[in-house]
């Protein structure tokens, strides 16, 4: 085993120019973590929808985040056919190579990759979904090295539109990838639970929540007066005043943000340090 402890990862912000609090918890995570493992961690970042910028196959991590608007919003747009292109470029990578380049899809991204792999169906939610909600995960999901340590159900940040349903598993099946979380259970809601994680590979792997959600930008966005109302509209005062309780739990969102990103980064940095 060689050691290496310069590690180049390249972030895809997918936001169009839109102010957030992903790309900080992004960044904040792999300060943290280079800073914890003693590693000489990099990372630039590309604007993928606003800028039609690309990260090429030099870097050793890709981590490509949430955003706003609809999944459809790129058909026949530049950037999604350099995004789709991307995404081919590191499965032929992959396929032909002993050293990896890990992928991990946040949200949007997510959304975006199913669409291409042709894994489920994507589909407009009757209502929007924000706020902080358990996650089960399935069978291959208590099996995976990137939920390690977290309980099931756990709780994620979800902030969408959109959503993944009717999952083919003959499509699955061929592709080689596994449903690795659903939506929480509602016994008194007549619909189809959606995909909230899936493993498109050995190599790329992405969730419909955010991993990357902390308590401090999640408050700012609950105390939003317009976030406030439509969470109330939609789920009771009560469950609004939920999330906000739920912020000070160590057990839920810190949790979440202190494993998933992390867990993920150990198993690709194991990987680039065996060979």
């Amino acid at each position: 085993m060689t050691e290496r402890n310069n590690i180049r990862i390249a972030i895809l912000d997918m936001n169009n120019g839109h102010a957030n609090q992903g790309m900080r918890g992004i960044q904040e995570i792999l300060d943290r973590y280079g800073k914890e493992q003693a590693l000489n961690l990099t990372y630039t970042i590309y604007e993928v929808r606003q800028k039609q910028k690309i990260p090429d196959l030099s870097y050793d991590i890709y981590i490509s985040s949430g955003g706003p608007g609809s999944p459809f919003d790129g058909e026949n747009e530049q950037w999604e056919a350099a995004f789709f292109t991307f995404l081919d470029e590191i499965d032929a990578f992959n396929a032909k190579n002993e050293q990896q380049k890990p992928v991990f899809l946040i949200c949007h991204s997510f959304q975006l990759a199913c669409r291409k792999y042709g894994l489920g169906t994507v589909t407009k939610r009757r209502s929007n979904a924000f706020g902080i909600f358990p996650v089960s995960l399935t069978e291959d999901g208590t099996a995976e090295v990137v939920f390690n340590d977290l309980p099931n159900p756990f709780y994620a940040v979800d902030s969408r539109d959109w959503q993944v349903v009717e999952p083919n598993l003959a499509d699955f099946e061929k592709k080689g990838a596994k449903i690795l979380a659903i939506e929480k259970e509602r016994p008194h809601v007549d619909l189809e639970r959606c995909i909230m994680a899936i493993r498109f590979s050995d190599q790329m792997i992405g969730t419909q929540f955010h991993p990357e959600a902390d308590p401090v930008g999640m408050k700012m966005y609950l105390l939003q007066e317009e976030k406030k109302k439509a969470i109330i509209e939609n789920h009771g005062e009560e469950k609004y005043l939920d999330m906000l309780h739920s912020l000070d739990d160590q057990s839920r969102i810190s949790l979440t943000q202190s494993l998933i990103l992390p867990n993920f980064l150990d198993q690709a940095i194991h990987t680039l340090q065996e060979i």
